[in-house]
């Protein structure tokens, strides 16, 4: 294993590690010691190598499948970064629940799970209006006009 995707892989780790809130102390308390601070703490510098079959181990410990742990298959599976969509939350919350309700309903809980509520500007990927579009019964580049048309969107907005 080269020492860059030890390092890439070990970042993985520690993301997910730091995602479920869990100390390397914290994970050792618990796994009852079956996982040492020390050692995840060397997987996650790649100071460590790790066997197939300890990654295995993590990954079902960490309840997460072994590939969300590799770092070049994540890249992979995602492709090309997408382009990002802003949406006017002020101008979404003056539009009537019959119209936006879906678009408010999906936006609140992006806003939830990120933990961000600025209140003027979401930001969302071209993934995100695809799944709009679905609950909308539209194309997706038919919702963007939509958007658009509702001031939600800024003039000139596209799907790439």
């Amino acid at each position: 294993m080269s020492e860059d995707y030890a390092r890439a892989l070990g970042a993985r780790l520690r993301a997910i590690r730091a995602q479920q809130g869990l100390s390397l102390h914290g994970i050792e308390a618990k796994s009852e010691g079956r996982w040492k601070a020390v050692v995840v703490g060397s997987y996650e510098r790649g100071d460590r190598a790790v066997s197939v079959a300890k990654l295995a181990e993590l990954a079902e410990f960490y309840g997460v499948p072994v590939a969300e742990l590799l770092p070049d298959a994540r890249a992979a599976r995602r492709g090309p970064a997408t382009q990002k969509l802003k949406i006017d939350l002020h101008r979404l919350g003056e539009l009537p629940t019959h119209l936006a309700g879906p678009l408010a309903r999906y936006a609140a809980a992006i806003q939830s799970q990120r933990g961000d509520y600025n209140g003027k500007i979401l930001t969302i990927r071209a993934e995100d209006l695809r799944s709009l579009a679905v609950i909308y019964d539209m194309t997706p580049e038919d919702l963007v006009d939509q958007l658009v048309r509702w001031e939600v969107l800024p003039e000139g907005s596209e799907l790439s």
